[in-house]
């Protein structure tokens, strides 16, 4: 329940601070007098949306700050939000708005706590719900009409929906992973095409060792100088071990060296170790001599072997400008290649699986919105009837009223269009609701609406803004009395220039505009001092003022008849409270 407003430079209000009480609130006055910026007031602390026009001319910050009473439900809510609560059992919102020269800034805050606007929407559905004849256009809009009627459903349409959202959207990933399969099937064809051409061509080569083209051109060279590696061959033989000219070789000389350092040793065993080097070296040039002999007598010219050897290594090095540069890096190629197209061909039967994935899928969808539209009707039904006795007492005797429910394609909100249609006039057939109804029969059907919705709407304040323009005698206090009925479980703050309806209020402000001189000595560009237009609220609390207030609203002066008209409204009004108390 809002318990106090207190506004600061916002549009007309200098300075304000209403307390406001259970029950039914009235705000009245002049057509410009500033009752709805009152209202805007409170939208906007609540998280609407402003401009820079809100802020009094001569400002540049405006502040509005709420203060209202919470519920258990809500305190666990702002316990879940990790927003501290404040002893007295109040909640106070507060929001400042500044404006500079390039923007417009504001901050909103719960209990001193900085809050985003997604909290803040959170909290004012928790808190208050504002109705206004302007909401012909929601009424006109299906998904506003088709939400209404899944909150009015209860918690079994609205647990339904969001197992709609979650299965609408494993539908919508089945089907754009299978679009996109689809889309790309040319490509996915043309590159296994591709892989296809390219693992045969490589499998065909046989490509095992990274070392295979640097062997093979080791041994062309070999192969084409074999002639070359015999006489070098021999002629290292002749040089190390065994010599046909008068040249003694390596070994004879070490040999003589030998015998030499043997007769030494005799004279110095200092000697020995150099002996034995001299041993050591002779018997490897002797080994070298003989393998090297033996590696010249191995070497014969084999032309066909060196064909074969040329062919392997162009085919190698063919693979290698195309695949590689190296060919370490064509191998590589080639396995990650057979790896690739094997995928590719998996994906030949993933189509198909995807399609029986995507129709499983949407399967569930239509199942899932098959049982909310049986839901959604059966919450129609009971809207009707529901509506219909609501309609009644206003005026509205003979009213025909339908929720129609059309299929429509599945989306992550059901698969149904939801329109009221509406008929005031018996004989009359039915059509949509906003095509039909005149002004003040779209204010008695706002307020029906909302008193069906009061018992499980979740704001304990309900706003209502000139809900009975158009309407005038019987059907005002027909409306007068179903705000009087809206009051007994809600708070409700009515902005109205019925006296009827201002005459069953529980609390009762009077709003008008006055012109004040701003400052002691400011003065105007003309000299004059400046003056200022301000809006004054002014509560009502007692029988005398509310009696000339309500003169005012049905003579618009203070005549006797007038007078003696208000009087009979309070006495009704005390009456018709009494006997529903």
């Amino acid at each position: 329940m809002l318990l106090c407003l207190r506004i600061e430079n916002f549009a007309l209000i200098d300075q304000l601070e209403l307390e406001f009480g259970a029950g039914l609130n009235v705000l009245t006055g002049e057509t410009g007098a500033g009752k709805s910026i009152i209202l805007d007031a409170i939208d906007a602390a609540l998280g609407g949306k402003v401009s820079s026009r809100v802020i009094r001319t001569g400002t540049n910050r405006a502040l509005v700050e709420a203060t209202f009473t919470y519920s258990p439900s809500l305190a666990a809510w702002l316990n879940e939000q990790e927003i501290d609560l404040i002893d007295d059992n109040s909640l106070v919102i507060s929001r400042e708005i500044t404006v500079t020269t390039s923007n417009i800034r504001s901050r909103s805050r719960v209990n001193g706590v900085l809050v985003n606007r997604q909290l803040m929407g959170g909290l004012r559905d928790r808190l208050v719900e504002i109705t206004a004849q302007g909401q012909t256009v929601q009424v006109g809009q299906s998904a506003q009409v088709r939400d209404w009627l899944d909150m009015y459903g209860g918690n079994s349409s609205v647990q339904q929906r969001q197992l709609i959202t979650t299965v609408f959207s494993n539908y919508q990933q089945a089907h754009l992973i299978l679009e996109k399969r689809r889309t790309s099937e040319r490509e996915r064809l043309q590159q296994l095409d591709l892989l296809t051409y390219q693992v045969q061509e490589l499998g065909a080569v046989n490509l095992d060792d990274p070392q295979e083209l640097e062997q093979l051109l080791q041994e062309r060279e070999r192969l084409n100088h074999v002639v070359d590696l015999q006489q070098m061959s021999y002629k290292l033989y002749q040089a190390l071990y065994e010599n046909d000219n008068e040249t003694p070789a390596a070994a004879d000389l070490l040999g003589d060296s030998e015998a030499t350092l043997t007769d030494m040793v005799e004279y110095d065993v200092q000697l020995q170790p150099l002996l034995d080097m001299v041993k050591d070296a002779q018997a490897v040039i002797m080994e070298v001599g003989r393998q090297i002999n033996a590696y010249g007598d191995s070497l014969e010219a084999d032309p066909q072997r060196l064909e074969e050897a040329e062919e392997r290594i162009r085919e190698l090095k063919q693979v290698c400008r195309k695949y590689g540069p190296t060919l370490t890096e064509a191998i590589a190629y080639y396995q990650r290649i057979q790896a690739e197209l094997a995928q590719l061909n998996d994906s030949e039967q993933s189509i198909e699986s995807l399609e029986q994935q995507e129709q499983a899928c949407l399967a569930k969808l239509t199942q899932a919105c098959q049982k909310l539209t049986q839901l959604r009707r059966q919450a129609a039904n009971n809207l009707e009837s529901r509506l219909i006795s609501e309609l009644k007492p206003l005026a509205m005797e003979k009213v025909q009223f339908q929720v129609e429910i059309v299929p429509t394609v599945p989306t992550a909100t059901g698969a149904d269009k939801v329109t009221f249609m509406f008929s005031p006039n018996p004989g009359e057939p039915l059509q949509p609701l906003t095509e039909i109804a005149s002004g003040g029969e779209m204010s008695r059907f706002l307020l029906a609406l909302k008193a069906c919705f009061s018992q499980i709407d979740a704001a304990e304040t309900l706003v209502f803004d000139e809900i009975d323009v158009g309407v005038s005698g019987r059907v005002a206090q027909a409306i007068a009395e179903k705000l009087h009925q809206l009051s007994q479980n809600n708070q409700v703050l009515c902005v109205t220039h019925q006296p009827l309806v201002a005459a069953m209020a529980d609390r009762h402000f009077r709003v008008d505009k006055q012109i004040i001189t701003q400052g002691k000595g400011k003065k105007a560009n003309n000299g004059n001092a400046e003056q200022r237009t301000v809006v004054r609220v002014t509560s009502l609390d007692n029988l005398t003022t509310r009696r000339d207030e309500l003169a005012q609203l049905a003579g618009g002066k203070s005549a006797t008849e007038a007078i003696a008209f208000a009087e009979s409204l309070l006495s009704q009004a005390a009456n018709h409270r009494h006997r529903n108390n």
